[in-house]
């Protein structure tokens, strides 16, 4: 029998008793804890795999210095020499999944740690913050499973079952990712497209389309995460090329929207010279959570998609903003690429009607006029590259045909 070992990421000066019951479920599920102190002082509890003078010392520091060290600093030396440790056992085989138990300040170290690890490889923590709004920079790009602890982590009946459901769940998932033989399969190419509701008729028809080449497609919701997985996946090598659909994030980017990627979006693709078919897909909008819209759009156009969700007309200011961006960053692409424009409408809302902030209908969200300067704007300041037009609405049969046929052409590019 292959015996399988899972990392346990634990502040063992504050959750030793935490950290033990994880270790002992994990024995009994049948795999092997390597349980990594994450201290950041030194300390008397005993029974580290890994101790924190050890992670400091990775990090070219000593357990004493990381004391009296501000702890923002000393938790980022830790995370460094914990990382370090992690890729090196990682790449060695040496550990099949790994699960963090800790609070605020250790579910940040161990999810740094857990986010440093490949896609698919199991990575569960839990945390009372599980279940705040910190879990999306704690998962961020990551596929980390978060268990909220309910209580704050102390051993009671409660945190106890928690704890032992997710020690279960890793440990499972570790003994298959061991028994799995197809970890070294080749695959079909796998493209990324980003997508929403609104792009959704193109994105259908551009994956059938895909799939009938012999490709692989994975859709990257254009809602925040599903953007910087985009960029992650093709920064990490799994992507083929892209066909960027919705470049939505883009938007929130600019206004301070809830569905910003960051200022990451629309730059890893390029930097790893993949093809890259481009399209102003959905940037018609920015999104805000109802009640939490900025005062200074309250006069703006607006349409409520659902009870949490208003969506915020692009005016013209915003799209040569957006066009200046968008040129910058394909500039510097090192891969080809073209950003097709459909000229008739960048989502499925230009069917609806606007509202003010009040919900009294101001006009039409079908806006040529202020489309158009995302158009002349990038057109003025991208400096290789194709642009193309197109008198097609977004979600047109004809109008994702063509983004495939441009992926296609781009695909045979030389390298």
């Amino acid at each position: 029998m292959i015996e399988v070992a899972v990392a346990v990421l634990a502040t063992l000066n504050s959750k030793k008793e935490e950290a033990r019951f994880v270790c002992e479920v994990l024995s009994r599920a049948g795999v092997r804890p390597l349980l990594m102190d994450l201290s950041l002082r030194p300390h008397e509890v005993e029974g580290a795999s890994v101790t924190g003078g050890e992670l400091a010392g990775i990090a070219g520091y000593s357990w004493d210095d990381l004391a009296d060290m501000d702890r923002v600093y000393s938790a980022e030396a830790m995370v460094e020499g914990g990382r370090r440790f992690l890729l090196d056992k990682y790449r060695a085989g040496d550990f099949m999944g790994a699960i963090g138990v800790g609070g605020a300040n250790g579910s940040s170290m161990a999810c740094a740690l857990m986010r440093s690890l490949p896609l698919l490889f199991p990575k569960v923590m839990v945390s009372p913050v599980a279940a705040t709004a910190a879990v999306q920079w704690f998962v961020a790009e990551s596929d980390i499973v978060m268990f909220p602890s309910i209580g704050d982590l102390s051993i009671n009946r409660i945190t106890r079952a928690v704890m032992e459901n997710a020690a279960y769940s890793v440990a499972s998932m570790a003994k298959a990712r061991a028994e799995k033989k197809d970890l070294n399969k080749e695959f079909p190419p796998l493209v990324g497209v980003s997508s929403f509701g609104g792009t959704a008729g193109c994105v259908d028809r551009v994956t059938d389309k895909l799939i009938a080449r012999g490709y692989e497609v994975i859709h990257l919701h254009a809602s925040g995460p599903g953007g910087r997985v985009l960029e992650s996946l093709a920064g990490l090598g799994e992507l083929a090329g892209v066909i960027d659909i919705t470049t939505h994030e883009l938007t929130d980017l600019i206004v301070g929207g809830v569905y910003s990627a960051g200022e990451g979006r629309l730059r890893a693709a390029g930097e790893a010279a993949l093809p890259q078919v481009v399209v102003p897909g959905a940037t018609d909008h920015s999104n805000f959570w109802v009640g939490d819209v900025p005062d200074c759009f309250r006069e703006r156009e607006f349409f409520r998609y659902n009870p949490e969700n208003v969506l915020m007309r692009t005016n013209a200011e915003e799209f040569d903003a957006l066009g200046r961006l968008v040129a910058e960053r394909l500039n510097d692409a090192q891969g080809p690429f073209a950003v097709l424009i459909p000229v008739r409408g960048y989502s499925a809302h230009t069917k609806q009607k606007t509202c003010d902030f009040d919900g009294r209908e101001m006009g039409s969200w079908n806006q040529p006029e202020s489309d158009r300067v995302f158009t002349t704007t990038l057109q003025k300041h991208l400096i290789k590259g194709r642009i193309e037009e197109f008198d097609l609405h977004i979600n047109d049969v004809e109008f994702a045909d063509a983004c495939v046929n441009a992926f296609l052409e781009l695909m045979t590019y030389p390298g």
